[in-house]
């Protein structure tokens, strides 16, 4: 680790821990869905990842660095839309060209949320209904 990691690290670590190195890395985010395969095929399509997995009960995606699994729940239900506060996080994705990212997606089988609560990123719902945004990649540097 470099001198500028070392401080960066630092500066980041919880009040009163000594030991500022991480525990461990994100390696997955895993979503609930009514049905794996086909969302696996969505988020493929959005993100370009390539279907690593798949089958009735789970699908998995890999990306460059992280991974995307999607798991079969019986008697799925998707959160609510605008958020009553039990949305428990949503992705966001960063394109260059919002809007004909966000046309892109509801091609694909996103519909766009009602109602829109930002000028600098298009909050849309998957086919499996999780609220998703795409955002302004300048906004990320």
């Amino acid at each position: 680790m470099t001198d500028t990691q070392k401080a960066d690290a630092q500066t980041v670590s919880a009040p009163g821990v000594a030991d500022p190195a991480p525990v461990a890395r994100l390696a997955m985010v895993t979503l609930d869905a009514p049905d794996a395969a086909a969302l696996g095929e969505f988020y493929s399509a959005v993100l370009g990842w390539p279907v690593a997995y798949s089958d009735e009960n789970y699908a998995m995606l890999t990306g460059p660095s992280h991974a995307l699994g999607i798991g079969t729940i019986p008697d799925y239900r998707p959160p609510n839309w605008p958020d009553d506060g039990h949305k428990q996080f949503h992705l966001d994705l960063a394109a260059d060209d919002l809007e004909a990212a966000a046309a892109r997606c509801v091609e694909l089988g996103a519909s766009r949320a009602d109602p829109q609560p930002g000028e600098t990123w298009v909050v849309l719902i998957d086919p499996a209904g999780h609220p998703f945004c795409i955002t302004d990649a300048r906004n990320w540097g």
